[in-house]
């Protein structure tokens, strides 16, 4: 893979997503990210694996719906996200909340 392309993955993948069910499922090597609408699964995990050096057996992609905005009389939209769910084999571990 081109080192260019790498890098523009790693960019569109935005900040792992930090609720009460995304840090239950991080006993189970379950992890959850925000990434670009227009990253497909196989760049997702090639993006996730170059970053933490982990293996990834499985990706779920969710396309969130629009949300509309009003700001005074004028009506917009929200930007669209996909939420990647991603399952790391058993020995693999990632750590969000290393200082």
């Amino acid at each position: 893979m081109i080192k260019k392309n790498i890098l523009h993955i790693i960019d569109s993948i935005k900040y792992p997503v930090i609720t009460e069910k995304s840090t239950n499922l991080f006993e189970a090597n379950q992890y959850t990210f925000i990434v670009d609408r227009q990253l497909t699964k196989e760049e997702v995990k090639e993006g996730l694996e170059f970053l933490f050096n982990v293996q990834i057996t499985k990706v779920n992609l969710l396309t969130r719906p629009k949300k509309t905005k009003r700001v005074g009389k004028q009506l917009g939209f929200k930007a669209q996200y996909k939420k990647a769910m991603i399952h790391l084999s058993s020995s693999d571990k990632i750590d969000l909340f290393n200082n």
